[in-house]
């Protein structure tokens, strides 16, 4: 009998890439995608990706979407709050594990765990320390496609924001920067892959630019 796991899920390429491998394991099932939306505008946080969209995602990947309503700039206090009503709504459905696609930062995957500890929940990490390298390949080997909804402009040139990920951008990619971009360089929105039932169709709509250095682009119909 397959256990029950809910993925921890921004919409973007990470998260996606570790719900592979859970499936290809064969003894998950994937109960629902759990991802935080800002109320003021309806979207993910640092993706900026609207929440139609991340219900797109979830109707084609086949599973339900528990969404954690936050207001912007919010504190951690209210966050930790937010999941942990969360949480014990997952642990009351008998759910005892949830997924994150943290690849390497040590400090986030210890404040995952913390915020876990004694709730019942057991977190798992398809991905954690592997190479960035190795992780975008088989991501594009996947047959994963994904598009950059969000530009750090400190860390990466805002030409790539609105870009997919594809074997030119690798190699257009710098090499000071983290190519999976772990350290907040750039944030995605994934439309297809093998474990979608059929790619969410999308343009690219008006960019805008926040705190002086984030450069969005709008995902819309």
């Amino acid at each position: 009998m397959k256990e029950k796991i809910v993925v921890s899920f921004s919409g973007g390429k990470d998260c996606a890439l570790a719900m592979n491998r859970l499936i290809k394991e064969g003894k998950w099932e994937i109960d629902s995608l759990l991802t935080t939306v800002t109320d003021d505008y309806n979207r993910t946080s640092m993706h900026g990706v609207r929440e139609e969209f991340l219900e797109k995602q979830a109707d084609s990947l086949g599973v339900k979407l528990r969404k954690v309503r936050i207001p912007s700039h919010c504190s951690n206090e209210i966050y930790q709050q937010k999941m942990k009503e969360a949480v014990a709504q997952i642990k009351e459905a008998g759910i005892h594990y949830i997924m994150f696609g943290d690849i390497y930062l040590k400090d986030v995957k210890e404040y995952r765990e913390k915020m876990l500890e004694g709730t019942g929940l057991t977190p798992i990490f398809p991905i954690w320390g592997e190479k960035p390298n190795d992780l975008i390949r088989e991501y594009l080997a996947e047959g994963f496609r994904t598009r950059l909804t969000c530009v750090d402009s400190e860390q990466l040139d805002p030409a790539f924001v609105g870009h997919e990920i594809d074997p030119q951008f690798i190699e257009d990619y710098p090499s000071n920067a983290d190519i999976c971009g772990e350290n907040g360089e750039y944030h995605t929105f994934v439309f297809d892959g093998p474990i979608f039932s059929f790619p969410i169709k999308h343009t690219l709509g008006e960019s805008r630019i926040a705190d002086k250095r984030f450069y969005y682009v709008d995902i819309i119909d």
